[in-house]
């Protein structure tokens, strides 16, 4: 990259380069049962033993994940919630009734955020920003999904019995939550060491972002998710390179959230058609999350749970253990509500992207 374009918070038509970096002291990753028979199984933190989660309904089980999720990475932080200025926190639900039943206890001041599953993304850039600007030291981001509380808002309750097509994506059961700080390393007194290294040392750096635009081609099938949101990641991901000066070769991963098989396909295209080809170095937590030979999920994952789950206990751990230098993180998201698709809409997209660096 020149040193011209790292000049300066700005960048650009949508980019910021923060000229301090806000790192991630802890995550936490709560999945369930299916998630933890993927591939992925034996790094989150937390699998359920059923995806009811000791709860009456979905949606409660669903706020369950995002309390618990909090309480794992405020554990390992060594920080107490006291000393946590804002929580940055959405999930896939009307109202976002899972983040505010699930958060309240906690009694942190809220700033509830909708990205539909860009949520992940969207909560990392505000908590950067609100840090890089000086208005807080600490805050938390978190996100959720539930596969069945998600199915009943957008589709069919599981008891009809619906039949999904090789396209559908299987939204993702798990909440993901990431503790944000001005400072790189330290505990708070009398808490517990961080599980992410010695005593607190941080999981990665959060460099800068951009934050991608509403983008819609007109597609109108909810079951097709990855088609209607690979326009808008190809276009966040056109803006990065154009704000940073950067190109596909300066990151280790470019990393999708829940485009799934279909959606990529769609992405590598979009993109070959503007002259960058990122075959060799993007991935998508919907991919990653599932095993398409084994697990009956069609085109992938999706869902707020789906990046956050993934974003904490896999691309994490890769940065963290310098296996990847430089990650573009990614998240997409499909922003209709049952009641646009029953009218006829179309299904807009949005992609927020975050870059995050291993820590020397």
């Amino acid at each position: 990259m020149s040193q011209e374009v790292q000049q300066g918070q700005h960048m650009g038509r949508a980019s910021i380069r923060l000229e301090k970096p806000v790192y991630i002291i802890s995550s936490a990753s709560i999945v369930g049962t299916k998630e933890g028979e993927g591939p992925l199984g034996l790094l989150f933190d937390m699998i359920g033993s059923d995806d009811m989660f000791g709860c009456n309904t979905w949606e409660e089980a669903e706020s369950s994940l995002q309390k618990d999720a909090v309480y794992l990475a405020l554990e390992k932080a060594g920080v107490d919630k006291n000393q946590v200025s804002y929580i940055f926190a959405g999930d896939l639900l009307g109202q976002s009734i899972a983040t505010s039943f699930g958060i309240s206890t906690y009694e942190i001041p809220l700033l509830g955020v909708y990205g539909a599953c860009s949520t992940c993304g969207e909560s990392l850039t505000l908590g950067a920003m609100s840090i890089a600007g000086g208005f807080a030291e600490k805050v938390v981001c978190v996100t959720s999904s539930h596969f069945a509380s998600a199915e009943k808002e957008f589709r069919f309750p599981l008891e009809y019995g619906n039949q999904r097509p090789l396209s559908a994506t299987w939204t993702v059961t798990g909440s993901g939550a990431f503790v944000l700080s001005s400072e790189r390393d330290g505990i708070a007194e009398g808490c517990p060491a961080s599980g992410n290294g010695a005593y607190g040392r941080a999981r990665a750096r959060i460099m800068g972002m951009t934050v991608g635009k509403i983008v819609d081609f007109g597609l109108k099938d909810s079951m097709n998710m990855g088609a209607c949101m690979a326009p808008a990641a190809a276009d966040t991901l056109v803006q990065h390179f154009m704000d940073w000066g950067s190109q596909p070769s300066d990151y280790d991963k470019i990393v999708t959230g829940d485009l799934g098989t279909v959606g990529q396909r769609v992405l590598l295209d979009l993109l070959k058609e503007k002259g960058y080809d990122v075959s060799d170095r993007h991935m998508d937590c919907g991919i990653e999350i599932f095993d398409a030979d084994t697990q009956d999920t069609h085109a992938g994952g999706s869902g707020c749970g789906c990046s956050a789950v993934t974003l904490s206990a896999y691309i994490l751990k890769q940065v963290e253990e310098g296996n990847w230098k430089r990650v573009l993180f990614m998240p997409t998201g499909a922003l209709l509500s049952k009641t646009s698709f029953n009218e006829g809409q179309s299904v807009p997209g949005i992609a927020h992207a975050v870059v995050i660096e291993h820590i020397a």
